[in-house]
């Protein structure tokens, strides 16, 4: 029996997140429950689903120069063309993001509604993605923090040069997440961290359903196992990871929620909260009271 089957609808599905917040994980169970090979074969390094779409090689092999001259702007208008034109030959994958959804400087979306066909928003409680960000990037606690309330924050800003990535505009933690779940037209699921870890084959099925995939209970049940943190990280340590930031010693750190109980500061925990006062309460992170769950 096949374990999934595929949406015969058109559109390019995407993996939106805010780092640090489930979407490696996410990707790797999703790669266990397509792949052809035994379910807990898992290779880091093999768990691309899709590119990423701050990708240079995909925007440059696709417009057919380098980019690397370019403003950013210029970068920027040139994007939504290109996933455009590999929504339109029918290609497939599912993609990470880690943009904010944004308009191009002329207005236009950089993932419009006639290039989607479905968008994961994978969402964790701030305050255990600041701890978890400031290890990514390798800096404190509180410029992690203040980050994630900075509105200009934005990953691989560098103006020229040769990275891989091109420019992402995150925003703050609450404009991120306000920015996709609110965003006019594009068809989308929310999933928490929390709940892929308290239910998983609940939390993995509903998002699965979402994509347009059916998989059968047991081969989640497998992929979620496969993909336990415990053995994601003994395989980093054995093996090594490609995702792992140069600025950390490894990427799968401790993958728990709540841990920023042992973490921050009383003074950090109120900083993130008044930060992000209103979409905490929104998602459940607060309680009526203000304070956190």
């Amino acid at each position: 029996m096949t374990a999934f089957a595929s949406s015969s609808q058109g559109g390019l599905c995407w993996l939106a997140s805010y780092p640090k917040s489930g979407n490696t994980w996410f990707r790797i169970v999703l790669r266990a429950c397509l792949s052809e090979d035994p379910v807990d074969a898992i290779d880091l390094d093999a768990i691309q689903t899709g590119a990423i779409a701050s990708s240079r090689v995909w925007v440059d092999d696709i417009l057919g120069f380098d980019t690397s001259d370019l403003t950013q702007d210029e970068v920027m208008r040139l994007r939504p063309p290109v996933y455009r034109w590999t929504a339109a030959q029918g290609a497939s994958g599912y993609h990470k993001i880690h943009d904010a959804y944004s308009l191009t400087p002329d207005g236009v979306p950089l993932i419009g509604d006639r290039t989607t066909r479905a968008v994961i928003y994978l969402l964790r409680n701030p305050l255990d993605v600041a701890p978890s960000l400031a290890y990514h990037l390798g800096t404190d606690m509180d410029t992690a923090i203040a980050r994630m309330g900075d509105r200009n924050f934005a990953l691989s800003r560098a103006r020229h040069g040769l990275s891989g990535q091109l420019l992402q505009r995150l925003g703050t933690w609450s404009d991120h997440v306000s920015s996709w779940v609110d965003a006019c037209g594009v068809p989308l699921h929310v999933v928490r961290y929390e709940d892929m870890l308290s239910d998983p084959q609940s939390a993995f099925a509903a998002a699965f359903s979402h994509l347009g995939l059916t998989i059968s209970p047991e081969r989640l049940a497998q992929a979620i196992e496969a993909g336990r943190f415990e053995r994601l990280a003994a395989l980093e340590a054995e093996r090594g990871f490609r995702e792992r930031s140069k600025m950390a010693e490894r990427f799968f750190r401790r993958g728990q929620a709540g841990g920023w109980r042992d973490t921050l500061s009383p003074e950090q925990v109120q900083q993130i909260i008044a930060d992000h006062r209103a979409v905490m309460a929104r998602f459940g992170y607060l309680d009526a009271r203000g304070a956190p769950l």
